[in-house]
């Protein structure tokens, strides 16, 4: 496949991965219009994200074993068509529980597209390229925090919220015509065997990487849920400003990514320690600069950084360790994100229904974060005594 194909195909999937990235996010910023709307409390609409959350985790083993023997192309529009639904019947949802369904529909496809984009979009590029063609793919979901959340709360604020998934809607029909004219068929990439792909999870280090994703990744969502109303109640930022803040944020998430899928073709697992040091002494900070404007702002736009550095390293890994069986445990990781997205968004909401205050919704994301890094050493340690038991092994044999 050549170059300029390449990167058609990257665009086609960054399109995909921008418009699910933002069904994904926007209620973050709509949470006080969608609570306010349906008569429910701030710590209920968030659990909107862990129902989307969940449904992703849930869906991704199902959907993957039903798309396990179609051609790769041909399972990216049957998932994006089950995104289109879905985002229908939320822009469409007349209570609460609608609401809440029509999200899970939506998140079942959501998985199985990451995990599936990810190997395809690493096979269509040089080997030594594959963290970055993953990364570039991975940019559409960071440019929906750039763009699609910050326009989508403007839209929602303006036009209610029910007109953004309705924008959403639109947004899955233009991304499903990119990957049909710009995706190559792959029939040459070989179908996932389930059977070897479930071996896969046996494995040590895989299983581990799946836990250092959802604790890794967790931190950032029990704060992330509550953005808008710590923004806007600790931070002093108004309701209109609030989506301002938000594309700073968004911009921060693409420079990590980007500096992620950089350090994955570097140094993998010393980058990933590195970054959830960061990470967690970020949020540990944003405990005392929430307080302040000006500090607050910067804090968010380094904290996005620092976020989705962690996103292509986390993915990488994965990807690495599965072997031959990638297709599954690429898929599990992104249901791995969002099962991580569900726990973070509980955690925070919990803080909050407990009577701790915003402040404390930050300390909970760090001290997850932590967790993560902790299983992240476990790793490097394995791996350490893995390879030092096959050199023992050679030597003798």
């Amino acid at each position: 496949m050549s170059a300029v194909s390449s990167k058609w195909a990257l665009f086609a999937l960054s399109v995909a991965a921008f418009a699910i990235g933002t069904t994904e996010f926007v209620i973050m910023g709509l949470l006080p219009e969608v609570a306010g709307d349906l008569h429910v409390s701030i710590p209920s609409a968030g659990l909107l994200v862990s129902g989307y959350a969940l449904g992703v985790a849930a869906g991704a083993p199902v959907l993957a074993a039903l798309t396990a023997r179609m051609e790769r192309r041909n399972a990216l529009l049957l998932l994006l068509g089950l995104f289109i639904v879905g985002n229908a019947l939320c822009a469409v949802a007349p209570n609460y529980g609608v609401l809440m369904v029509a999200r899970v529909v939506a998140a079942f496809c959501h998985g199985s597209f990451f995990g599936i984009g990810a190997v395809v979009a690493s096979h269509i590029v040089p080997r030594d390229q594959a963290a970055r063609a993953i990364a570039l793919m991975f940019t559409g979901l960071t440019l929906a925090n750039v763009l699609g959340v910050p326009f989508g709360t403007f839209l929602g604020q303006w036009a209610g919220w029910r007109s953004t998934f309705g924008a959403v809607t639109g947004l899955g029909v233009v991304a499903a015509m990119a990957v049909w004219r710009l995706v190559p068929a792959l029939p040459d990439l070989p179908m996932p065997h389930m059977r070897r792909e479930l071996v896969v999870l046996r494995q040590p280090q895989v299983l581990l990487a799946l836990a250092m994703t959802v604790l890794g990744f967790g931190g950032v969502f029990t704060v992330f849920t509550y953005i808008a109303p710590i923004l806007q109640q600790q931070s002093h930022v108004s309701v209109g400003a609030t989506g301002w803040v938000l594309v700073l944020f968004g911009a921060g998430t693409t420079v990590g990514n980007m500096l992620g899928g950089r350090l994955a073709d570097w140094r993998l697992m010393s980058s990933l320690v590195g970054v959830l040091v960061v990470l967690a002494l970020i949020m540990l900070a944003f405990t005392w600069t929430m307080h302040d404007t000006t500090a607050a702002i910067i804090t968010v736009f380094v904290w996005g950084v620092a976020a989705f550095a962690t996103v292509p390293l986390l993915q990488m890994r994965v990807v690495q360790q599965a072997g031959d069986g990638p297709h599954l445990a690429s898929t599990l990781n992104i249901g791995a994100f969002n099962l991580g997205n569900a726990i973070g968004a509980f955690i925070g909401g919990s803080m909050i229904d407990l009577g701790f205050g915003l402040p404390s919704v930050s300390i909970a994301g760090a001290v997850v974060t932590v967790l993560g890094l902790l299983v992240t050493l476990a790793s490097v340690a394995l791996g350490r005594r893995q390879t030092t038991a096959m050199g023992v092994a050679v030597a003798s044999a």
